[in-house]
């Protein structure tokens, strides 16, 4: 109780900063002056009790999607309230569900913007996507009768280390939960070391990924598009990453001189950055906002949001970013789900079981490095049938794994009011 005590004075103190910051951010990148008093617990006020899911940004948000239409399903007279933290994660939220939900920035862990919030909306659930342990939301939503539940729920031994050192601040948040639905056992012990008490392994529900139908649709229309040619697409990069691909693209192109890389920053913001480099390098390229021919260019940069699982569908090869370079990795699974094959580098930290996993079932192919990069989607471009059995793999180890949505309501069906 000190330890929150002191954490919420300590904040309370830091609120002209909070506020300074927010306002420099709003300055330095537009997207964030988007209804920038939200954070801080403002908004309209509900009558209506919603059902609230927060997913801090693009991967939770996307992850959260099948457990949205199985609320709506379950609980169709409930509107869905769903909170993000930053602007791409709202952008994704409004791109795949538009108005069929609430969404509003969840505010900062400062007691008054997070008591305001709950005020104001009155939500009859929450339920936090993955790994967002915010002291005062979980006091402020104990004290306000609102029951909470971490879905999805991991915790890497690095975050572990992070909180174990501030556990009497984080042990209450966690034991003042209804439930935590965590992905595997080493998670479960993991929050049960922090100080949860109820604890249910129930999987990882970005194995229930819907079918995907539209988006294999929308790749057929951009395969016509890009006129037979072979693609290869490069998924969710970071800085350091374009370079490489660059690189590798530039020796597959001996082989393959029509090769098209679609190309796609974790973080659109980034296209001038991105622009520069190829430009610097000589690549021709398009520009996905700008509705530009591909043509005969080597490059289609894909600035744009929610649409990585049209250019999967319209994939021969697809590489997963943030892996070269210690960000952690994306989620490979949506390639999964077309039956694409996929290739990842070394950091796939953030999804060490699912990677572990599908590379045990032969379903997916791990490199160290570039030159590695190169021969395995070499081999892949030469001889389609071992490209078109990994893939096939891919999508036979996904279906396999199912579960986890029905699992967790299992446990929502006791905690919903």
């Amino acid at each position: 109780m000190m330890s929150r005590r002191l954490y919420a004075f300590l904040l309370w103190l830091l609120s002209p900063v909070v506020l300074g910051f927010t306002l420099w951010r709003a300055w330095r990148r537009p997207a964030y002056r988007e209804r920038w008093w939200e954070r801080f617990g403002w908004g309209p006020r509900r009558s209506d009790r919603p059902i609230w899911i927060h997913a801090v940004s693009v991967g939770e948000t996307i992850a959260a999607i099948p457990l949205v239409r199985a609320l709506q399903a379950r609980y169709p007279e409930a509107p869905i309230l769903m909170t993000s933290t930053t602007p791409t994660g709202a952008a994704v939220v409004r791109q795949r569900l538009g108005t069929e939900v609430l969404q509003y920035y969840l505010p900062y862990d400062l007691s008054a913007a997070v008591t305001r919030f709950l005020r104001r909306q009155r939500p009859r659930l929450g339920i936090i996507m993955e790994t967002e342990i915010w002291p005062n939301l979980c006091h402020a939503a104990s004290r306000e009768g609102v029951p909470l539940m971490l879905a999805n729920a991991r915790l890497s031994q690095r975050s572990l280390r992070g909180y174990a050192r501030f556990r009497t601040l984080f042990a209450p948040a966690l034991a003042s939960m209804s439930a935590v639905a965590a992905q595997s056992s080493e998670d479960a012990a993991a929050f049960r070391r922090l100080g949860a008490e109820h604890v249910v392994v129930t999987g990882n529900i970005k194995y229930d990924l819907p079918e995907p139908v539209a988006a294999r649709e929308r790749g057929r229309q951009w395969r016509q598009r890009f006129a037979g040619r072979p693609v290869w697409v490069f998924a969710s990069t970071h800085a350091g990453e374009e370079q490489m691909a660059l690189a590798a693209l530039e020796d597959l192109q001996r082989q393959w001189p029509d090769l098209l890389l679609v190309l796609i920053p974790r973080h659109p913001s980034r296209r001038l950055e991105v622009m520069a480099r190829m430009q610097a390098k000589g690549v021709s390229f398009a520009l996905r906002s700008r509705a530009e021919d591909v043509g005969g260019r080597a490059v289609f940069l894909i600035d744009t949001l929610g649409e990585v699982m049209d250019f999967y569908a319209a994939a021969d090869v697809v590489t997963i970013g943030g892996s070269f370079v210690p960000a952690g990795g994306h989620n490979p699974l949506e390639a999964a789900a077309l039956a694409r094959p996929v290739t990842f580098g070394p950091h796939m930290d953030n999804f060490k079981g699912i990677t572990q996993d599908l590379l045990a079932a032969n379903a997916a192919v791990q490199v160290v490095d570039v030159e590695a990069l190169v021969a395995q989607l070499g081999a892949w471009l030469t001889t389609q049938e071992p490209a078109t059995e990994m893939g096939d793999r891919a999508l036979a180890f996904l279906q396999q794994q199912r579960g986890a949505l029905g699992r967790t309501f299992s446990l929502l069906d006791h905690i919903v009011p």
